[in-house]
Formats: C-alpha cells, sequence, structure tokens
C-alpha cells in the first residue's frame, strides 16, 4: 500500500500540465491556498501594448493614410484606404481578445448610429474584461513601471476617441459603471489587480483631457454652434480647420 501510494504520487509529479491546469483553476475561482489566492496576477503588458499600438495605427492613423496614398488607388464605388484600416481592425482584434477569452467581429458603418454600434462591442469587451481584473489580496495592487509608461499614450487614444462626440455618453456611462463595480467589489475586500488599475487610470485620465478640452473650447462661438446640443464635445478635426489650416 505503502509504495502503491508513492507510485501514485510519482505518477501525478510526472504530469505538470494537469498540477498547472488544476492550480490555474484554483487561482480562477478563488479555490487555492492562501498563498496562491494573495498572489496578484501578472499584469498584460503584451495584451495592452498590441492594444495601444493598434488603436493609435489603425484609427489615429487613417486620416493620415488618407492623405498619403492617391485617390486614383481608390475609386468611389470602391472601400477607401480608411475602409480597409477599419476592416483591418477587424480582423486584428478578435485574435488580440483571445488572450481574454472574447471573440467579437465588429463592423464599421458610416452613418450616425452604425458608427456609434461600432463601439458598443468594444466598450463592452473592456467592461467585462474589467469585471475579470479584482483579487482578494490585502491591499490594492501597484501598477508596474512598463504599465505606467502605457497609460499616458492609451488615455489619449481614448481622448481622441471619446471627442468624436458621437460615443460620449457610452464612455461616460462605462466609466461610471467601472466606478461603482469597484466600489461594491470593495466592499467585499475585493481589489483591482494591475490590469484593472490600467484600465481605470486610462479611463480616469481620458475623462480629465476630455473636461480639459471642453473647458479650454467652452467659450468658442463658433464651435458652439457647431455643436449646439446639451453634450458639448468639440471634435479635434473641428477645431484644427476653424483654429489651424484657416491660419495657412
Amino acid at each position: 500500500m505503502e509504495r502503491r501510494r508513492g507510485g501514485g504520487s510519482t505518477g501525478a509529479a510526472r504530469r505538470p500540465g494537469a498540477q498547472a491546469g488544476a492550480s490555474f483553476l484554483q487561482a480562477r475561482h478563488g479555490s487555492g491556498n492562501t498563498e496562491e489566492a494573495a498572489r496578484a496576477p501578472p499584469f498584460h503588458l503584451d495584451l495592452w501594448f498590441y492594444f495601444t499600438l493598434q488603436n493609435w495605427v489603425l484609427d489615429f492613423g487613417r486620416p493620415i493614410a488618407m492623405l498619403v496614398f492617391p485617390l486614383e488607388w481608390f475609386p468611389l464605388n470602391k472601400p477607401s484606404v480608411g475602409d480597409y484600416f477599419h476592416m483591418a481592425y477587424n480582423v486584428i482584434t478578435p485574435f488580440l481578445l483571445l488572450k481574454i477569452d472574447s471573440f467579437e467581429l465588429l463592423y464599421y458603418y458610416d452613418e450616425y448610429l452604425g458608427h456609434c454600434m461600432w463601439y458598443i462591442p468594444f466598450f463592452l469587451i473592456l467592461f467585462m474584461y474589467f469585471s475579470g481584473c479584482f483579487t482578494a489580496c490585502k491591499g490594492e495592487s501597484v501598477m508596474p513601471g512598463p504599465a505606467l509608461l502605457l497609460v499616458a499614450p492609451s488615455g489619449l487614444y481614448y481622448w481622441y476617441l471619446v471627442t468624436e462626440g458621437q460615443i460620449f455618453i457610452l464612455f461616460i456611462f462605462t466609466f461610471f459603471a467601472m466606478l461603482a463595480l469597484v466600489l461594491h467589489q470593495k466592499r467585499k475586500r475585493l481589489f483591482l489587480d494591475s490590469n484593472g488599475l490600467f484600465l481605470f487610470s486610462s479611463f480616469a485620465l481620458t475623462l480629465l483631457l476630455v473636461a480639459l478640452w471642453v473647458a479650454w473650447l467652452w467659450n468658442d462661438p463658433v464651435l458652439r454652434k457647431k455643436y449646439p446640443g446639451v453634450i458639448y464635445v468639440p471634435e479635434p478635426w473641428a477645431f484644427y480647420t476653424l483654429h489651424v489650416s484657416s491660419h495657412h
């Protein structure tokens, strides 16, 4: 009996994959020991770096590419270079989202409603990911150095995204939902891990940048006429056309 028990333990030791899977499930569902539960999840540097790089190149770089490539290459009855950039976004994003067990193919429409609808899965997936970024530790986590370096470009990109104006309500709703979730989980002694802190900090920085942007252009009479609604969020291209290109 002793040898059989010893052989069983040796057989289990020869299955590192099974042990790794069991420890992963224990850590995932909170059924592990105290040391495993207190261990903070690693910061997904590769995930957030690729997302930040993709956002800047395929979204911010889209109007730049439309100026660089000749119009003869993209007839009016064919997709433009901007459409191809959005197609690339739709193809690349699901493969990146496989890292967080989410898969959603996003389509782009040029109409107002369709343009807003395109961002709903984007913010929904971010919130779903954020809802899983909590850990049972003694105190709040601390972001590593590389994460701090990515907060500024990430928040700046979200600022560029939100100042399209059409998705400001969606952004502010997502942010307050994240804030409510943080306060709710804090009562359960659950705190954000480094990934959740990064995402929450990016959204908080975005809100600050949007507030400064709106305050700066609050008394602009021309932009006030162009954006007469209750929510006044001037778009960057409108400011550029009015105050920059007109001087040249």
